[in-house]
């Protein structure tokens, strides 16, 4: 799990517990998959994604997660995490418009460093089983999930993130 890019990019002991893949997520903007780690500018990521998601069948449902980690600076997280988008109930094998958006999708528009997006699927117990945080700032997913009863992620897939005229590495503490 060394060389897994959600490793390498602090993606798991930021946002997530290790996990084990057991799903298929994947995340398209303007028809171009998102890759880990690959950069992406605020032009590029206006309108949602369209996101698939495979499973085994479509009684299983999905909780999609979409948060920011660095907000509202890398180097000083105080935002951490900041909550863009949040779909439930969407049924395995299909995509997030069959499922329930219960957070509106925020595109993200870093204003300083190199921010890491990321998305988190997570298994829901069942339909209607998952509801609207309070607030978009300072969410956590690790205890989201646990107040949810949705244990660890099933799969999870991040892009960077920073302003249009930006250039550079991101720095880790």
């Amino acid at each position: 799990m060394s060389g897994d890019p959600l490793v390498l990019g602090h993606v798991v002991g930021d946002v997530v517990d290790p996990f084990v893949k057991s799903v298929s997520l994947k995340i398209f903007y303007n028809n171009r998959q998102v890759l880990n780690g690959a950069e992406l500018k605020p032009s590029a990521v206006v309108n949602k994604p369209r996101v698939d998601v495979g499973g085994d069948e479509l009684r299983v449902f999905y909780t999609l997660i979409m948060v920011d980690p660095d907000a509202p600076n890398p180097s000083n997280p105080t935002s951490r995490e900041h909550l863009h988008w949040m779909v439930t109930d969407i049924p395995g094998t299909t995509d997030a418009t069959f499922g329930r958006e219960i957070v509106g999708y925020e595109s993200p528009s870093p204003v300083s460093g190199i921010h890491r997006m990321v998305f988190a699927l997570f298994q829901q117990l069942g339909r209607e089983s998952v509801f609207a945080p309070e607030m978009r700032p300072n969410f956590n997913t690790r205890s989201f999930a646990r107040e949810h009863y949705l244990g660890p992620p099933v799969a999870a897939v991040y892009f960077n993130c920073q302003r249009e005229s930006g250039s550079g590495g991101r720095r880790f503490r």
